[in-house]
């Protein structure tokens, strides 16, 4: 393979949860050359993220309309943040040879091959002076991919020289895992992660999460419960394959008869059996799960994940990585491989026919 010399990528993401802008800078050449830099996280304006949030719950409009001033909203957000972040971390636009771009999702439909991220990647390459990659997902999508999970190929450059087999799980709104082993990437979603819970103590309590899982931990699962939503043909359905951040939303309405402490406790069980579900799926157990996202904080989400799967979950900090940027760090990694006309997603991280590129180029000047 051609080789390349590294250049400095900024990638910029907001995920299902929509609980900030991720920013970050990472030196690649797109390939097994990977240094992370530092990281901020941005909060969308108040009244943005109430206008996302109610527009993710309602799909007709997410798929159908065109919300230009929700995209110009979203891209002016996200320009902000990546401004910001070079300002208080001393880097110049000149500096910088790419920015990855994700945008916000809205709308996931792999099944009829659409999604929908918010952001105008011409303007963010013209405002800010940099080179820009945005839409990302959507070959994979067009050519009867999944579309997600979209960072493994990052997982497997940062993994190289760790034991292995190895999980990876990213506990977002949704979850998702990757498994290296050598060669062997296999990557899709496992079901719901924080997003089920967020909403539930949003709509009991009034509060955005349940913080280290306190109100979960205080609580008893239903296991009928839980049992009922595992019987989801989703979870026997073979990899890869993906998932909308409210695809499970209606059927867990079950929770709503339940106390707030068993109701959490309820949705709380239901991630960890679908995360161990995850297991039906790959070729060998893994030697360790190390856990991304913002939900390797809830401290009772980790502690049922060790006891129901019997070996080591520790945060992704324990190898050395930084879980509130390793996202943003993908995309710009991505960003990266995109202009160089490597694949961004495998068969077996999505389900393209073949090793995939993407991305689209939005030059500066």
């Amino acid at each position: 393979m051609l080789q390349y010399s590294p250049v400095k990528a900024i990638g910029v993401i907001s995920g299902t949860s929509m609980d900030g802008i991720d920013v970050s800078i990472v030196e690649t050449d797109g390939d097994t050359i990977v240094h992370p830099g530092s990281g901020q996280t941005f909060p969308y304006p108040e009244d943005l993220r109430n206008k996302l949030l109610a527009l993710i719950a309602e799909p007709t409009r997410a798929q159908s309309e065109p919300l230009e001033d929700l995209d110009q909203a979203v891209t002016d957000a996200h320009i902000d943040a990546v401004r910001r972040f070079m300002s208080e971390s001393g880097i110049a636009a000149a500096d910088v040879g790419v920015i990855g771009f994700h945008g916000q999702t809205v709308y996931h439909r792999p099944e009829i091959r659409f999604t929908r991220q918010l952001g105008l990647g011409p303007i963010v390459a013209k405002r800010l002076g940099i080179d820009t990659v945005d839409r990302f997902r959507h070959a994979d999508v067009a050519s009867g991919g999944e579309g997600a999970p979209f960072v493994p190929l990052y997982h497997r450059a940062l993994a190289h020289g760790l034991a292995q087999p190895l999980m990876i799980l990213n506990l977002g709104g949704v979850g998702n895992v990757t498994y290296i082993d050598g060669d062997t990437v296999i990557a899709f979603d496992t079901g719901p992660a924080s997003a089920l819970l967020d909403d539930f103590v949003l709509r009991r309590r009034g509060i955005a999460f349940d913080e280290d899982g306190k109100i979960a931990a205080s609580g008893h699962p239903d296991q009928n419960l839980v049992a009922t939503f595992m019987a989801n043909p989703f979870f026997d359905r073979p990899a890869p394959k993906s998932l909308d951040r409210q695809d499970f939303h209606a059927r867990a309405k079950g929770v709503e008869a339940l106390s707030d402490e068993d109701g959490a406790a309820t949705l709380a069980e239901f991630t960890v059996e679908s995360v161990a579900a995850a297991l039906r799926h790959v070729p060998k157990a893994p030697l360790r799960w190390v856990v991304t996202g913002g939900g390797r904080r809830n401290a009772h989400f980790m502690r049922r994940m060790r006891e129901r799967l019997g070996v080591s979950v520790e945060p992704v900090e324990s190898v050395g990585w930084n879980g509130d940027f390793l996202e943003a760090q993908a995309f710009g990694y991505l960003a990266v491989r995109s202009m160089r006309g490597l694949p961004l997603s495998l068969p077996t991280t999505t389900g393209v026919p073949h090793p995939m590129p993407g991305g689209e180029l939005h030059r500066a000047a």
